[in-house]
Order: C-alpha cells, then structure tokens, then sequence
C-alpha cells in the first residue's frame, strides 16, 4: 500500500480502513487483517505510556515504537505522527525530525496537526519528497488553546475556519487529512471540496476513511474511552480473567503439569542420581 493506492481509493469510491498501532504484535496482525494505513499515534502517550497528554511524548519514544511497527508491517502504509514540538517551531528541526521518521523509524509518511504555520511547514516536507498527511479539527496536541477535547466547528464561523485549513493542507500537497471531533456535516462538505482523501475519527461516515485508537477498538482504554470510538470486542476482562487464572494455577500448584514441562532421558537422569 502506498500513497497512490490510498488517494485512488477516493476515486474509486472504496473506503480508506486506518488503525493506530505501537508494538510488533499488533501491527502484524492489523497488517494481516487489511488495515490500510497503520498509525504510530502520539496517542501512545495515553494507551501505552500511562501519560495524561499527547504533549508529554516526544521523538525518542515516537521513534522507537515506530521502529517497532515497521518491522511488522509488510503491505500497509505505516504513517508516523509528528510529537508535539517536534515540527511546530522551526522549519528546518520540522524537516529533520519528518526525515528521521522515514529514514530511522521505518515509516513511509508523516502526519502533521494543523498549527499557525502548518501548511508551510507541510509543503516544504513535501518539496522535500516527503508524504504528508494532515490533521484539522480538534488538534489534541493544541486542544488547550481551542477550548480543550471537544468538539469543533459547530459554528459558521468555526466551521469556515475549518475548511480553509483543510484547503491550505490540500494545496500544500498532503495525500489525506485527518478530520477530527467534527459535525457530520461539515466532514460532508470538506470531503466533498477537497480532491484528496478525508480520515475521520469523531466525524461521521461520509469521510472517505476512518480511523480509531486500537486499544479503544479493542476494550482495552483503561481510562476514558471517547464517545465516538466503539468497542468492537471487550478484551479488558478477558485478560484479567486469564491473569487470575494464571494466578490461581500457579498458586495451587496446577501449572505447570507434566504437557508444559521437560525430562531428562531415563539413562540419563540415572546418571545424573
């Protein structure tokens, strides 16, 4: 999979599937299950690191479990999300870090949450041979400065605001944006204005993709779980059951039998008596 193949699949109609990802395991089997874009997201911070914010991980982390990823990935397209600071205050460090994304962490794209000077900072990546992926909406990273996690663009004016990033984004050369915590409706319009594909996660179904956390996909948020993910199979209790099993097998001396243990050959175990 490749950035062609994703914009193609607007043309055609057929919907972009995208997941996070941010260890081997679970990017190998997204990968075998068709997931056609696998993002290593800041929301590592959250689901994986224990964080309260997408602000607290930066490049040493985002690089590492990218690594990770893209060492399980084999036909997806691996997109690795820009940490906070990384790319936002001068143009050239923003060029060097997308740079180490592709080079050292394996990814094939970079996605960038829209700021004052995001469009800039996304066509110079792009002059640089870069793919781009852009994010407008609720920008988590931000998010303080736009009135903390909710949703945005429930008003003309926003809304307008809105769409002209996505726009700036488009004309800078980014393959796709991510639209977040929008209205349905104006996802609606700015998938329709816009020639490249539109990932939405909180922004209804006629986006030309979707894309959740996995771990909320998977029941496995240990802290609050958005309104617009679903849980498509609760793997929480699941784990703590085999975890008290283990537990109690352990304990009473159940494991391991004889089928999870190793013996020496008979002559053997008489020499060693």
């Amino acid at each position: 999979m490749n950035v062609r193949d994703i914009t193609q699949k607007k043309s055609r109609g057929e919907k972009i599937v995208m997941l996070t990802a941010y260890d081997f395991p679970t990017a190998y089997f997204l990968d075998q299950g068709g997931i056609d874009i696998v993002l290593v997201g800041d929301s590592l911070a959250n689901v994986v690191l224990g964080l309260e914010s997408t602000t607290e991980v930066g490049m040493k982390e985002m690089l590492h479990h990218s690594k990770a990823v893209s060492r399980a990935v084999k036909n997806a397209l691996v997109v690795g999300d820009m940490p906070f600071g990384s790319y936002q205050v001068d143009k050239q460090k923003a060029l060097a870090n997308a740079r180490l994304f592709l080079d050292e962490g394996g990814c094939r794209a970079v996605k960038l949450e829209w700021f004052e000077d995001c469009a800039a900072t996304a066509k110079a990546m792009v002059a640089e041979g870069m793919a781009v992926m852009g994010h407008v909406g609720l920008t988590p990273q931000t998010a303080t400065q736009t009135g903390g996690m909710r949703v945005q663009g429930k008003d003309a004016a926003s809304a307008r605001r809105i769409i002209g990033n996505a726009r700036d984004l488009e004309a800078a050369g980014c393959f796709a944006v991510v639209l977040e915590c929008v209205p349905a409706e104006l996802a609606a319009q700015i998938t329709r204005q816009l020639k490249i594909p539109t990932i939405g996660i909180g922004a209804g179904v006629h986006c030309d993709g979707q894309v959740l956390v996995t771990h909320d996909l998977l029941g496995l948020t240990v802290r609050h779980s958005p309104k617009f993910s679903k849980k498509f199979v609760d793997l929480g209790p699941l784990m703590l059951q085999a975890f008290k099993q283990y537990r109690d097998d352990v304990a009473s001396g159940r494991f391991p039998d004889d089928a999870h243990s190793f013996h020496m050959p008979p002559e053997e175990r008489s020499k060693l008596r």
